[in-house]
This record gives C-alpha cells, sequence and structure tokens, in this order.
C-alpha cells in the first residue's frame, strides 16, 4: 500500500512530465486521482456536449469499487513508471 505522502508526491511528479501523456494516460490518472482521493464517483454524469468532462466521468466511474488505498498504490506506482521512478 502506499502512504499519503507517496500519494502526493506521486500527484507533484505527474504535473511536471516532460512529455504530454496521451488521453488515455491522463483519463487513467485522473480516475485513479479521484478515486483515491474521493472514492467512488459520487456526481451526475455530465450530460450535453460536455465530452472532456463525459470521458473523465466515465473513466473515474469503471472504478467504482475499488478501494482507495488500492486506487493510491494502483495511482503511485503508475506515475512512478511514467516518471521511471522506483
Amino acid at each position: 500500500m502506499a502512504t499519503q505522502q507517496e500519494f502526493e508526491s506521486a500527484a507533484e511528479r505527474s504535473k511536471a512530465l516532460t512529455e504530454r501523456p496521451s488521453n488515455d494516460v491522463l483519463l487513467k490518472l485522473y480516475a485513479l486521482y479521484k478515486q483515491s482521493s474521493e472514492g467512488d464517483v459520487n456526481t451526475e454524469r455530465p450530460g450535453g456536449f460536455d465530452f472532456k468532462n463525459i470521458a473523465k466521468w466515465d473513466a473515474w466511474k469503471k472504478l467504482q469499487g475499488k478501494s482507495q488505498d488500492e486506487a493510491r498504490a494502483e495511482y503511485v506506482q503508475f506515475v512512478n513508471e511514467l516518471t521511471g521512478t522506483k
């Protein structure tokens, strides 16, 4: 399991990536971050033509049921892979 400090460090490192990640990577980072920090999705799905927020909401919704600790560990591991950190 990842500690809160490891999670916060990973969040800071994710903001300093040298190359812009693909949209799929960005959605995974977003969803894992939200699941780690807030738990299961707790808002209504955006409607209309708000495609960006719909994609973000859908990515988060896919993680429903994953524990916050599990999501935090997965987030830290994923950021470590992206940044080449062990």
